[in-house]
């Protein structure tokens, strides 16, 4: 019995000495044994195995594209001129949003802003032209989207989107002759597409993605109203289908996924 008394003494002693710091550091020890015996690719791979799910209902997307093409011409046809020295700067931007109203499948919305410049001596029979060019314009692009995961963890997916674009574009050129002629150009495009177009998503870190996205089906109506040198008046209807794998026409885009997207 009084063996019992002494050994329930020397217990509450080493529980009193026992602080709450070792026992916070012996389990960041027990931690930091089982990360090191993880690789990193592991550790990551483990986030998209265990809570990763971001095509689920009430998600939202968040995406950016962009393209440049700076290009250098010379003695380059085109259907009505020749280049014989010029540049080419073009470039767009496009941001893209969207919210899951159900398991993979997104309402979304996309804002694009482009611009082309152009400048350089052009022959257009029978003359030499130093020639300048610039278009500015925006499409806005409802759209549905869904994805197909081709990976269990559904890192890796294809997707389908179909979109309508609304898009509108002003031209203002001009063609300098003999040093004092200048004969200036005004035009105005609208235009009206509807458009199937795959992609393939990859998350690279997390929610945050790369996506590569092809135009390949589409019908598209243009309408261009000209004016040349304040005077002659012009307009014109061009109605356009396509099917083709360009991949010129290739769009690359970050995007980022965020809501109510981990496993329950």
């Amino acid at each position: 019995m009084r063996i019992k008394f002494i050994g329930s003494i020397i217990l509450t002693i080493g529980l009193a000495f026992c602080t709450p710091t070792d026992v916070v550091a012996q389990i960041a020890q027990d931690t930091t044994q089982i990360k090191e015996s993880f690789t990193p690719y592991e550790l990551l791979s483990s986030y998209y195995n265990q809570s990763f799910k971001p095509f689920k209902k009430k998600n939202v997307y968040i995406g950016f594209a962009f393209s440049l093409e700076d290009k250098k011409l010379e003695n380059v046809d085109y259907l009505i001129r020749k280049v014989i020295d010029g540049e080419r700067l073009a470039y767009d931007l496009e941001v893209k949003g969207g919210y899951y109203t159900g398991d993979y499948g997104m309402i979304g919305l996309n804002i694009k802003y482009f611009q082309n410049e152009f400048e350089g001596k052009v022959f257009k029979d029978p003359d030499t032209l130093q020639s300048q060019s610039l278009t500015r314009g925006f499409e806005v692009t409802p759209n549905f989207r869904s994805s197909v995961p081709l990976t269990e963890n559904e890192r890796l997916s294809f997707f389908t989107l179909i979109g309508v674009t609304f898009g509108m574009s002003n031209t203002l050129s001009q063609d300098l002759k003999n040093i004092d002629e200048i004969n200036k150009t005004y035009s105005t495009d609208y235009n009206f597409r509807l458009g199937i177009s795959p992609g393939i998503t990859f998350f690279a870190m997390e929610n945050f993605a790369f996506e590569v996205q092809l135009n390949l089906l589409g019908y598209e109506l243009n309408v261009k109203e000209k004016k040349v040198d304040h005077i002659e008046d012009a307009r014109e209807i061009r109605q356009n289908v396509d099917f083709n794998i360009n991949l010129l026409s290739l769009e690359l885009g970050l995007a980022y996924y965020f809501g109510n997207g981990k496993k329950k």
